[in-house]
């Protein structure tokens, strides 16, 4: 996986791409917490669209729940495509 991507969402008629970076989703992450899940997603999102779309971006976002829907796809299409099992543990003894 590269450091960088791009990744562009549609909403509605229009197109916005994003350049996200681990940093960027690590910043996002960290600052997410039981009473601040809103505005860690919007500056995530305003931080890493395109400056030439950033203003038309920004009149969308005034609906809490368009926000966090931007936000959870962006960050599902920037996670690897991996598959991961939880093993449960054995229930026989061992030796």
């Amino acid at each position: 996986m590269t450091d960088k991507r791009d990744i562009t969402l549609e909403v509605g008629e229009k197109e916005f791409t994003f350049e996200l970076t681990p940093q960027d989703v690590t910043k996002y992450f960290n600052a997410v917490n039981q009473n601040n899940k809103v505005a860690p997603a919007n500056n995530l999102l305003v931080s890493t669209v395109k400056q030439e779309e950033r203003a038309t971006l920004k009149s969308l976002l005034g609906n809490p729940v368009l926000v966090m829907q931007l936000a959870g796809a962006l960050l599902e299409e920037y996670g690897p495509d991996v598959e991961i099992t939880v093993k449960k543990p054995s229930t026989t003894p061992n030796d």
